[in-house]
């Protein structure tokens, strides 16, 4: 079902525009503003993506890891005030949409091997030149 256009318009000056290509499989950390009373101050948590769903303003990633011998899974909002940054650490070689294989594994199972070297993800960019040719 397709929005209605000035939602989309109203919706679209809350995007973030600097948010970096990142695809299931792919190691991030993403920054995170915790307030504490009056405090704030930034968390990272470091995980695997297992899941990338939505689109818009409630397009959301579900992050995976293991830590002190627990998994933790974790859904962020990717355009929430609260996320004030993403940072892509290693990319992912997967063939599945949804990782929840993932979930309840540890050590040798529950690693995802790296995309090394050339274009990851195979993600062409279009530039003005090979546009004009």
């Amino acid at each position: 079902m397709k929005q209605n256009k000035y939602i989309q318009e109203i919706e679209g000056s809350f995007l973030k525009k600097d948010l970096p290509t990142f695809h299931v499989g792919d190691t991030i950390t993403i920054h995170t503003r915790i307030v504490e009373g009056e405090k704030e101050r930034i968390q990272m948590f470091t995980g695997t993506v297992i899941a990338r769903r939505g689109s818009g303003l409630s397009e959301t990633v579900a992050l995976y890891r293991v830590s002190y011998g627990a998994g933790m899974e974790r859904v962020f909002l990717i355009h929430s005030p609260r996320v004030a940054k993403i940072e892509v650490t290693k990319s992912g070689k997967v063939r599945k949409a949804k990782l929840y294989h993932l979930r309840g594994t540890s050590g040798k199972a529950s690693k995802v091997k790296e995309q090394i070297g050339g274009a990851a993800h195979h993600e062409e960019t279009v530039t003005s030149e090979t546009a004009a040719t």
